[in-house]
């Protein structure tokens, strides 16, 4: 694989704004509101506490075949880890030179500390507080206002978490993107879904 040199040179927040871009429900929209979406998911994220997650941790295989790198599901609180993929990870990191951001076994503590958020978005007040961060009022009646869910913004915010809670030099997003033009195709899969 070459080195992702483009990769490297492109910041946290542009990829925020790239996965929402690619997210169907934000077809046509501003490009400015996406960077200022992806840029309070970002923060929000950042600062949002770690918390001991309840949920049982399942490691598996077949990650790589189903794009997978962790998955968070509801019912019951899981967070599968896909160790082909965690393991594909580490040794991305090593050929790209990126050791200095994502320090060995970072890969996983990412992937336990991004799923631990999305549990928080999930079942706590972080999910209305993500909403007002955002902005994106839907209603707005008197002085009430009711803000609406932005798609993808959840997954940069728990990006954002992972980072800051395990004090990684760059967003697990760059490293995402990374496995994916190296055809492992890794992504998180729709969190909460009832199994």
């Amino acid at each position: 694989m070459t080195a992702p040199v483009d990769l490297a040179a492109t910041d946290d927040i542009e990829f925020g704004v790239r996965l929402l871009a690619a997210t169907p429900t934000h077809e046509g929209r501003d490009r400015a509101l996406l960077r200022h979406w992806a840029t309070a998911a970002t923060e929000f994220g950042a600062r949002l506490g770690p918390v001991p997650s309840r949920a049982r941790v399942v490691e598996r295989d077949g990650g790589l075949a189903h794009g997978l790198l962790a998955r968070y599901t509801s019912r019951p609180a899981t967070v599968e880890l896909y160790t082909d993929t965690l393991a594909r990870a580490e040794a991305l990191v090593d050929e790209c030179g990126w050791r200095h951001w994502y320090p060995a076994g970072s890969p996983r503590a990412a992937a336990l500390a991004h799923e631990a958020a999305h549990e928080q978005l999930h079942h706590g007040p972080a999910k209305a507080e993500l909403r007002r961060a955002l902005g994106h009022v839907v209603l707005r009646a008197g002085h009430r206002r009711l803000y609406g869910h932005v798609a993808g913004a959840e997954e940069i915010a728990a990006h954002a978490h992972a980072r800051a809670v395990c004090g990684l030099g760059r967003s697990p997003l760059l490293l995402t993107a990374a496995l994916a033009r190296a055809d492992a195709h890794p992504r998180t899969a729709p969190h909460g879904r009832e199994k």
